[in-house]
């Protein structure tokens, strides 16, 4: 990475930049997430099984996220990258708001996968946009103020689904959460200006075309620690995904919660858990890795081992509070990744490649994660259902998500090791840094 420059001043206008990006990211996780949160009145509505519900709510999205995710990030790397995240804004929205409108597991599954092809244009081209509003020592900080959206979402789409699902039906909750996404996208266009792209990183855009889309695929696996990034996004988001996606229907079918139960009080705590791990990752990372860079990998590391006895505790708990109480924990420390993770790329990624690089982390993370995670839960809660019942067979489900955690543990320690190596090789020649 080149040297940066000299004027790294931020001043207020960047801020409110963060703000709307932030709150575009909220109803981005919001959209995504709806239908687990919604998962029992449609599986009951539609009669769908889990696997179904798991196909929805994971795969059928995931891969149409992930599919458009590259080649849309690399757009956003030649072209106007508030305009592409506006646009993507607006499409997932409305997609969003057509689930409310299915009849069957069909018109649902078209509606998801609209809704994931517009969400594959929101989270690179925003995470670009933000590096070049804040200069590296502040970018984990920054992106952890952003990825506040996930815990955000989690809240307001488990507050405002749970409490229109219960007064309304689960329809008017995809209509309630689709709208507000219309009016960001507008408001981006008129109050977000496009960066210049390297501002802080004494580079900008080269002239040209610049490099194709696979040589930023190249450069990507071609870097070592980014490379092992991937090994260590895709085993955390496995473990995470199939967490936050199974999490509300565990404690309404296995531990007695309503969906008022839902909506007033596992909005609240899980939000607010995920929004102190976000924000205490963002904390650390900015405070330790400028002097110790394999922080970044270091402290999630540690994170997800804290997380694994409260995440156990909390299925095998038999009242729905006290397994809220235990699963916040887990689900704190879950969140301890998303803001060093990211970080990494945009500090290592050159500034004319940093959408297109995010994206392919995303194109792992949510891929493996999001898309076989949920779906996994479902498969295996089928499968066990016969032998213990529908209660039982989740939480054992559930419970075969702790041997995951090592694996993603393991990985992250190897992305530190690596990232220690770089800063060795940097101190000896600046030049590779």
């Amino acid at each position: 990475m080149t040297g940066a420059t000299s004027d790294q001043r931020v001043g207020s206008y960047p801020y409110l930049v963060l703000l709307l990006l932030g709150l575009v990211y909220t109803f981005n996780y919001l959209d995504r997430q709806i239908v687990s949160i919604l998962a029992e009145p449609i599986k009951r509505d539609l009669n769908l099984s889990d696997t179904q519900i798991g196909l929805v709510s994971g795969f059928a999205f995931a891969v149409f996220y992930t599919t458009f995710g590259i080649p849309v990030a690399w757009l956003a790397d030649r072209a106007n990258r508030v305009r592409v995240v506006a646009a993507a804004c607006f499409l997932w929205s409305l997609f969003s708001g057509l689930c409310g409108l299915a009849g069957n597991f069909a018109h649902l599954l078209i509606a998801r996968i609209g809704v994931g092809v517009g969400e594959a244009g929101g989270a690179a081209p925003s995470m670009s946009i933000i590096s070049d509003y804040f200069p590296p020592h502040r970018r984990g900080g920054a992106i952890g103020l952003w990825s506040l959206g996930v815990p955000l979402g989690a809240t307001a789409g488990v507050a405002l689904g749970g409490w229109a699902a219960a007064e309304f039906g689960w329809r008017i909750a995809f209509f309630a959460v689709a709208a507000p996404g219309v009016l960001l996208s507008l408001l981006l266009v008129i109050f977000v200006r496009e960066p210049q792209r390297g501002r802080f990183d004494g580079a900008s855009t080269r002239a040209g075309p610049g490099p194709s889309i696979w040589q930023c695929v190249r450069d990507y696996f071609r870097n070592p620690t980014l490379a092992l990034l991937l090994l260590a996004a895709a085993t955390y988001s496995f473990v995470f995904n199939a967490f936050a996606a199974w999490a509300p229907a565990l404690l309404m079918r296995t531990k007695g919660a309503q969906m008022s139960d839902i909506a007033q009080y596992y909005s609240l705590v899980i939000g607010a858990a995920m929004a102190i791990g976000m924000f205490i990752s963002g904390y650390l990372a900015d405070r330790y890795a400028r002097r110790n860079p394999s922080a970044f990998a270091i402290i999630p590391a540690w994170a997800l081992a804290i997380g694994v006895p409260f995440f156990v505790a909390g299925v095998i708990a038999e009242e729905w509070s006290a397994a809220l109480i235990w699963l916040a924990i887990p689900m704190a420390m879950n969140m301890m990744f998303v803001a060093p993770g990211m970080a990494i790329v945009q500090n290592i990624a050159p500034p004319e490649q940093r959408s297109t690089s995010a994206a392919i982390l995303l194109f792992v993370n949510n891929l493996v994660g999001m898309g076989l995670g949920p779906l996994y839960i479902g498969m295996v809660s089928d499968w066990l259902a016969p032998l213990y019942g529908p209660q039982i067979g989740l939480e054992y489900a559930m419970l075969t998500l702790v041997p995951f955690y090592p694996l993603a543990i393991g990985a992250l320690i190897l992305v530190a090791r690596s990232l220690a190596k770089r800063h060795s090789a940097a101190e000896t020649s600046p030049a590779l840094a």
